[in-house]
């Protein structure tokens, strides 16, 4: 079999593979955010709510995903460091962070 043939085969398995574990917003949103942004708890933007949200995104995207991944209390409410979910990966946390995001603009 041709040596670039089989190179080529084997990027392809490893470039899928590293896909697979790549953060996962959705997911993320789906099992840990849902809780609260799903409902607006403890005065979390609900998820889509463009007027909640606009506020927020306007104060920048490094700043939105410090307040998730240490917690944050403002006037409107508080964000529990990583929604309380200590056991998520940064990456998903940052992940979930910027789906919020993207279904809010």
């Amino acid at each position: 079999m041709n040596k670039s043939i089989i190179a080529a085969a084997v990027g392809t398995v490893m470039m899928i593979s590293g896909q697979a574990a790549m953060a996962d917003g959705k997911g993320t949103y789906d099992a840990a955010c849902f809780a609260c942004h799903g409902f607006g708890a403890a005065g979390a933007p609900k998820f889509g709510d463009k007027a909640a949200w606009a506020p927020r995104i306007a104060k920048g995207m490094d700043l939105l995903k410090k307040h998730a991944m240490e917690g944050f209390k403002g006037e409107a409410g508080f964000m529990p460091a990583k929604g309380g979910r200590t056991d998520l990966a940064d990456a998903d946390v940052q992940a979930a962070v910027e789906y919020m995001v993207s279904n809010a603009q």
